[in-house]
């Protein structure tokens, strides 16, 4: 069997038109919401102050733009896909029809570390909010992990991120619409909460705080609460230099619209509604993105963000410079809010990118079994609730890293290379959206992704080298041997004689 050997869209729309299939009960509100649900997150309040207190000061609204336009690339791909290929399993899917099984293979191993790594890191960030929100009267024992420990403590287990992912997984469980429906009321809240920030802090935005709007290279230093002096001379840390730096920074509050991908399969309308519902929730995250960083470094001077501490600054703000303690309490509930929405749909979006793998043969078939009522891959969840949840209760946030973005990044990178191969082996496939301006587009994308996963450290891109490793491993031991592509010998008609039939 050829490790390239390619699922035509014969196949793939076979797959989905099985009595076996998930449900379709997705709507486009729903779709849109899943993407806000997924993108907006600590990424907001936390990525925000870093990149303006660090880099580009008020110019953060800049920073957001570039992170944005970088997105919009890769998001422009992801609908083409989407609307040509309406099947769950996202940039895994698009690999296999476009550049064979083993890429596929690897693109499927990649988004592990994107959405069940991301789901355990996510809790663990989950369980210290909640605790700030008690005021910290959960015992430290009993919200860190064993490798973590103060003075006079030492972590046991992490119960709270625990309890979150049980409960987001069995709502899962019970079905993609009701998981869909609470997700929907919780980025109602959330951004309701966001508004009324920017409403509100607003009437508290000093124009000398955005005096001058770019750091220049003569700022003043920020004195550090150890001590340390940190300088704006650097050229990542003024000018446009500081801009595209913020870009890097900020870019990771993005990730989350690809999820979307994932639940084509479930959508009522995906030729239609998964373009809108990938661009929409983008469009929309952008603008809310955009407005809180005006109006954030508007009320409290950018170097503030520096000296207060980058997961407090906003609260900071707030209750220093607004003198509203009931707005920074809000706060916190957004960021619990947004987390919940974020491990919601990174268990989603796992789910169903090995329930697809599992369908191929490429994973056993318990990730494949759907529940009798419900209709959802009910096996596929608590395995990965044991899985996500071993690593939320034992391990500290650190442990992950960065390793979240490189999988997403990666992903980015082969969908933008796959809309290229698509278009040059099958130029007349009916495509309900098309990208705009191939290959100048896709290329584009590639640069930045590409950019942004080069300028990752290095212990971080050892362990997913390690990663992918372990992933080849598996697949030249089990997937190959079982897959049903690979068994069949032959492929079956191309894309485009499907479409004519």
């Amino acid at each position: 069997m050829s490790l390239f050997v390619k699922k035509s869209l014969a196949q793939l729309q076979a797959s989905a038109d099985e009595g076996t299939s998930l449900k379709r009960t997705l709507g486009v509100g729903n779709l849109i919401a899943l993407g806000i649900g997924a993108i907006i997150g600590a990424g907001l309040f936390v990525r925000t102050a870093a990149a303006a207190g660090e880099h580009a000061g008020p110019a953060v609204t800049l920073s957001f733009i570039v992170a944005a336009v970088g997105c919009a690339f890769a998001g422009l791909c992801y609908a083409e896909f989407a609307s040509i290929i309406p099947i769950a399993g996202s940039a895994y899917t698009y690999a296999y029809a476009t550049m064979g099984e083993i890429v596929a293979w690897i693109i499927g191993w990649a988004l592990i570390l994107e959405y069940a790594l991301g789901a355990a890191t996510v809790s663990i960030s989950w369980s210290e909010y909640l605790n700030k929100l008690f005021g910290g009267r959960i015992p430290y024992e009993w919200c860190h992990s064993p490798m973590e420990n103060i003075v006079g403590h030492h972590g046991i287990i992490n119960i709270p991120a625990l309890v979150i992912l049980a409960l987001l997984s069995l709502l899962l469980i019970k079905g993609t619409q009701e998981s869909a429906t609470v997700n929907t009321i919780i980025v109602i809240l959330k951004v309701s909460i966001v508004l009324v920030f920017i409403a509100v802090g607003w009437g508290f935005m000093q124009a000398k705080n955005h005096t001058p709007y770019i750091i220049p290279a003569h700022a003043a230093p920020a004195i550090l609460a150890n001590g340390k002096v940190y300088t704006y001379t650097d050229f990542f840390r003024h000018g446009w230099g500081g801009i595209l730096a913020g870009a890097g920074v900020v870019f990771f509050a993005f990730i989350g619209f690809d999820a979307v991908s994932t639940a084509a399969q479930e959508a009522k309308n995906p030729k239609k509604d998964m373009p809108i519902g990938i661009l929409g929730s983008l469009a929309v995250c952008t603008i809310l993105y955009i407005l809180f960083s005006y109006v954030l470094t508007g009320v409290a001077p950018f170097r503030d963000f520096m000296t207060q501490g980058k997961e407090a600054s906003v609260a900071y703000a707030i209750s220093t410079y607004m003198h509203m303690g009931w707005l920074a309490t809000l706060v916190t509930v957004a960021i619990l809010l947004g987390f919940s929405s974020v491990i919601l749909v990174m268990l989603l979006g796992q789910s169903r990118v090995f329930y697809t793998m599992s369908t191929d043969g490429l994973l056993p078939k318990v990730f494949s079994a759907l529940h009798p009522k419900f209709r959802t891959p009910y096996k596929s969840n608590m395995i990965l609730f044991v899985f996500v949840g071993l690593f939320a209760a034992f391990l500290p946030e650190s442990v992950a890293g960065d390793l979240t973005s490189i999988g997403t990044l990666f992903a980015f990178v082969v969908v933008c290379i796959g809309v290229m191969v698509l278009r040059k082996k099958d130029p007349d496939l009916p495509r309900p959206f098309k990208t705009p301006l191939v290959p100048l587009v896709p290329i584009l994308g590639i640069i930045i992704c590409g950019a942004m996963i080069v300028s990752l450290d290095t212990s971080t891109q050892i362990a997913a080298f390690v990663w992918m490793i372990i992933g080849l491993i598996i697949y030249f031991s089990y997937s190959k041997r079982n897959s049903k592509l690979g068994s069949m010998g032959d492929i079956l008609p191309n894309a485009s004689e499907f479409e004519k039939k």
